[in-house]
């Protein structure tokens, strides 16, 4: 084999180790989802499951150049296992699932967690946690919190099923989803700062709250795919966002709980009050929305869902949605496994639709962020053009 292979199949062969060892505190994700006696949703794990699926494969056709495009692609989601798998399926599929692919030029690494078990903190505190063991550690340094039932001690039995296919309808009035496109919009910290700064120039004497960061960007977005979707005056849209809820709920949880601790926060408002009004307006709305959703909030939301439960879909997110998840407090761009920083992290090919947002710490450092963007395709074409969502004014 050439020296570049041996160095291949050596980096494979460390993260295929490095796994098992993190496993052994992170070892949930080598279980799979299980009803009880009672019909009561858990994860099981012992020595005898088939625990992560790992598959090996190689691209000698692509480079690590082809992944780091600004457009999403159809290379990109080969990259990524399980597309197209709901998490009821963790019942008989690996709660995780890791695809290592050796490119022309550098190694792809897709992985899949099922999102039932595990949210974005959770997967960052894993990744990092791997990362950390690949690069010599001896063990973990921040462990996991298992207990569960410390956030949320509850029994429910659950007899849910997969949604109907929508393109399945023996009505005739089934349509299909739009063409989606999927772009990373790269805001510098220099732009992320005039975002902020500007929004929060004209601020009331009355005591009002500055708005963060997240806050101002948050509305930036929203505005602006608003005005690509060339919604009417009277058009409803709902700004959504997915929050961590670990020191919202009572008592407050660690940063390393181990799960799914997060729920939708919505707000929504004609999108010719939006556009008319200064952005102020906006942020305001998505500021009150996130300030009022408290430890009574989450409760209410929690016993809502288990009188009625039922699998969320993507509609859920709201009307002219703009959803956004993930976080650029994540620091992805410091996992490195031992032989240097990612060169690019994206979403896989699950959990987008028209109006999905994720937020990613800017490979450039400091407070930059990638903003990647799943969009009809007509509204991106708008979006692509909008030199005041660019900035290029």
């Amino acid at each position: 084999m050439s020296p570049e292979v041996v160095k291949k199949e050596g980096i494979l062969k460390k993260l295929k180790d490095g796994l098992s060892v993190v496993l052994e505190e992170f070892y949930q994700l080598a279980g799979k989802l299980e009803k009880d006696e009672e019909g009561v949703f858990r994860v099981e794990y012992d020595d005898g499951m088939t625990g992560v699926e790992v598959i090996e494969a190689v691209a000698d056709e692509i480079g690590v150049a082809d992944l780091t495009v600004e457009d999403g692609s159809s290379t990109l989601k080969e990259l990524v296992p399980c597309n197209g798998i709901l998490n009821l399926e963790g019942m008989h599929r690996p709660l995780l699932s890791v695809q290592l692919t050796k490119l022309k030029d550098g190694l792809a690494m897709g992985c899949a967690f099922n999102h039932a078990v595990l949210d974005g903190t959770s997967t960052w505190h894993f990744m990092s946690s791997w990362a950390e063991i690949c690069s010599g550690s001896p063990s973990t340094s921040v462990l996991p919190f298992l207990e569960r039932s410390k956030a949320r001690n509850t029994r429910l039995k659950l007899d849910l099923s997969l949604p109907p296919d929508p393109l399945s309808s023996t009505n005739g009035d089934a349509k299909a989803d739009p063409l989606l496109r999927e772009k990373v919009f790269k805001f510098s910290e220099a732009a992320i700062d005039k975002i902020k700064s500007t929004i929060n120039a004209d601020l009331t004497s009355d005591g009002s709250k500055p708005f963060s960061t997240f806050q101002s960007l948050s509305v930036h977005i929203w505005r602006h795919v608003t005005h690509a979707r060339n919604l009417k005056p009277e058009d409803f849209t709902v700004f959504t966002v997915f929050a961590d809820c670990r020191k919202r709920v009572e008592p407050p949880m660690p940063e390393t709980y181990f799960g799914n601790l997060i729920q939708a926060i919505f707000t929504a408002t004609a999108a010719g009050l939006l556009s008319a009004n200064p952005p102020q307006f906006g942020a305001s709305l998505i500021q009150k929305a996130i300030e009022m959703h408290n430890s009574k909030v989450i409760e209410e939301r929690n016993k809502e869902w288990e009188s009625a439960p039922k699998i969320f879909q993507f509609k859920d997110a709201g009307t002219n949605c703009v959803a956004v998840g993930s976080s650029p407090r994540f620091k992805v761009y410091d996992v490195d496994f031992g032989w240097g920083k990612p060169e690019s992290v994206r979403s896989g090919a699950n959990n987008r639709f028209d109006g999905m947002v994720y937020l990613y710490q800017g490979k450039s450092g400091g407070r930059s962020i990638d903003v990647e963007i799943s969009l009809e395709a007509g509204a991106m074409e708008k979006l692509e053009k909008d030199k005041e969502f660019l900035l290029e004014v």
